[in-house]
């Protein structure tokens, strides 16, 4: 068996062929974790996970890029979903009803966190930019403790923000699509976080990371539709290409392709209680 824990057969990209993809993946012992990153997405993750007794599960969040929509001129990706980035307000009762009502299929808070590439050009807006994403991230984290989940965490251009907020909280979780460097990655380390492996890798050298990084401190993951490994040329991204990520792994430490999907699955199961 593998887990990829993060991806997003909850966006547009798989609104046409959702069936075949589940098909194609559950007959590879893929079982997914769909991360939501907003109230529509999160809530679309909970009723796929629904729909299935085992393999497929959920997180809910709120994404950086949306908790301070008011500082950015962006548009939602449209394999995303068919909306404008807006400020969206985080209603923290109204994701816990999410929770509440999953069937147990909530697995994480995610995903969230800071994101600092979009970002405003005068210094004033920087300013409460990153204070309305350090806020919003803050309360999810609240939320987390209060559930007694684990959290998946984005972080783009700011790990040293994030580094500094995770000291003074007692959770425990993933750094998804990780690019930091090997002092943050230890950081991370340091406080029980995980560090979350995908197709980046193949356009993003972390490999001095992932060949010092214990094999119990590794997740998978695909980030599907984004973030295609190479080895699939164009094409969308979807859950069995994680064989890729594995592989590359797995060379990296001089293992074997078992070695790696098995630790990373068990690290999963361990980590989001599944």
């Amino acid at each position: 068996m593998i887990i990829d824990t993060h991806s997003h057969l909850n966006f547009n990209a798989y609104k046409k062929d959702f069936d075949e993809v589940i098909k194609r993946t559950i007959t590879e012992n893929i079982w997914v974790i769909n991360v939501g990153t907003k109230f529509e997405t999160s809530e679309q993750a909970v009723n796929l996970a629904k729909m299935h007794n085992e393999g497929i599960y959920a997180a809910i969040g709120l994404h950086p890029i949306y908790a301070a929509a008011e500082f950015q001129k962006i548009r939602t990706d449209p394999d995303e979903g068919d909306f404008l980035i807006k400020e969206e307000f985080f209603d923290s009762e109204k994701y816990k009803k999410l929770v509440l009502n999953s069937n147990q299929r909530v697995v994480a808070i995610g995903e969230i966190g800071l994101d600092y590439y979009y970002k405003p050009k005068t210094s004033a807006k920087l300013k409460q930019f990153k204070e309305k994403q350090k806020q919003v991230f803050l309360q999810q984290l609240e939320l987390a403790k209060e559930l007694n989940l684990p959290v998946i965490l984005h972080c783009r251009m700011a790990h040293d923000d994030v580094i500094e907020i995770l000291k003074t909280q007692k959770l425990t979780g993933v750094i998804h699509c990780f690019t930091g460097t090997q002092e943050q990655a230890q950081k991370y380390m340091d406080m029980g976080f995980y560090l979350g492996i995908n197709g980046i890798i193949f356009k993003f050298n972390i490999d001095e990371v992932i060949k010092n990084a214990p094999l119990n401190k590794l997740l998978v993951e695909t980030d599907c539709p984004y973030l295609t490994p190479i080895q699939e040329g164009s094409k969308r991204n979807e859950p069995i290409f994680i064989k890729h990520t594995i592989q590359k792994i797995a060379e990296l430490k001089g293992i074997s392709f078992k070695e790696v999907a098995d630790a990373t699955t068990q690290n999963a199961k361990k980590l989001f209680r599944i």
